[in-house]
């Protein structure tokens, strides 16, 4: 009893059937409370879905334990953009893209290094392996920055920019990203596993774990559950962003990112709290580089069967918001070494972002950079 009433993210599972209720009953529709009801409740689900891999990669080391963890942590993030992708809102996807990737290596790692630097002074993981992720992220940088480059280049020459050429440019860094993704897969798990293997600090970490056929079971049931409530979410967010006069790239970039990370929130939180840091880094800036090179791709990939053709050009702001996480976490990680003001300096640097897209008015997010640039 005691226990049942402890403050926790299951108490968000109520929302599920609020929200089953908001869309099929006639009498209780209401499109705004069933998106905000759709959000918290995939917050929950985000979590058990996490909680799963947790145990199914248990005996798998540390290395693969981060890779399923981030890859399952994604999935929720991938299901809503794959429902957004179908019915055309390429805005809040491309901004959900972005939203992720800086949510995961600027929030989720902040908020790790912040919770476990307030319970260990100082918490120390592979800087090896660590300079690796961090390297391969300014490269994942470099390509999503590209598009929006190769606009501002052609625009300036008649008829050098056309969206036909944009969206061939991107399906091709597509290609690019999508294999780099593979061969960081190779690295991490088979040429170089012993960087990412990891060193337990937790004592507790010899506990029971579920069986494989209970983990896959909580997997499936909890990824169903969230390709629903993603239905409703995707069916409400216009009229929500009416409601709270939020624009199209906010949502995308703090609150659908936010939704989808709630998994790496959970897991990777507590792993920094149990001093397992190195699984800690992995699952977050892990969850960052799968955003940019399997997520990002995929999605270009899926756009063509779903109809809505997508490209890889961000906005100036986005692409300033993907340099300045990839930056200061490569400067955090160097050394090897975390504590809780390094990890209060990544949520600010969140925090201004959030800022600076809760401002940012929707024609500027929304017009061709060099448009905007010129005055055009």
């Amino acid at each position: 009893m005691k226990s049942l009433f402890k403050p926790s993210l299951n108490w968000l599972l109520i929302f599920i059937p609020i929200s089953i209720c908001l869309r099929f009953v006639p009498s209780l529709s209401n499109d705004t409370a069933l998106f905000v009801t759709s959000c918290l409740g995939i917050i929950p689900l985000a979590g058990w879905m996490g909680k799963a891999t947790e145990h199914l990669s248990a005996n798998m080391g540390q290395g693969v334990g981060a890779l399923l963890n981030a890859t399952f942590g994604n999935a929720a993030e991938l299901i809503i953009a794959l429902v957004a992708l179908s019915q055309g809102l390429i805005g809040v996807v491309k901004a959900s893209i972005t939203g992720s990737i800086i949510g995961n290596i600027l929030l989720v790692l902040g908020l790790s290094l912040f919770s476990g630097g307030l319970k260990f002074k100082k918490q120390t993981f592979n800087k090896t392996a660590a300079h690796a992720v961090s390297t391969t992220l300014i490269l994942a940088a470099i390509a999503l920055i590209i598009p929006t480059v190769f606009h501002m280049a052609a625009d300036k020459v008649e008829g050098g920019w056309t969206r036909a050429a944009d969206l061939r440019l991107s399906l091709g860094i597509a290609v690019v990203l999508f294999v780099t993704y593979l061969a960081t897969l190779v690295f991490s798990l088979k040429t170089h596993k012993v960087l990412f293997a990891g060193e337990s600090h937790d004592p507790e970490s010899k506990e029971s774990h579920w069986p494989r056929k209970t983990a896959i079971a909580v997997l499936f049931v909890a990824t169903a559950f969230v390709i629903l409530l993603s239905e409703f979410l995707v069916g409400t967010v216009e009229h929500a962003r009416a409601a709270f006069g939020l624009t199209e790239v906010f949502v995308g970039v703090v609150v659908v990112a936010i939704i989808g990370n709630a998994a790496e929130h959970s897991t990777a939180i507590l792993m920094a709290m149990k001093n397992e840091m190195d699984l800690s880094m992995g699952i977050a800036i892990g969850s960052s580089l799968q955003i940019a090179l399997f997520v990002a791709p995929v999605l270009v990939f899926a756009s063509y069967p779903l109809g809505h053709p997508m490209d890889l050009e961000f906005s100036l702001a986005e692409v300033v918001a993907v340099f300045a996480a990839v930056f200061i976490v490569a400067q955090i990680s160097a050394d090897g070494e975390s504590n809780w003001l390094e990890g209060l300096q990544l949520l600010s640097v969140y925090i201004i972002l959030a800022i600076l897209f809760f401002f940012l008015p929707e024609a500027t997010q929304t017009a061709d950079i060099p448009s905007a640039i010129s005055g055009h």
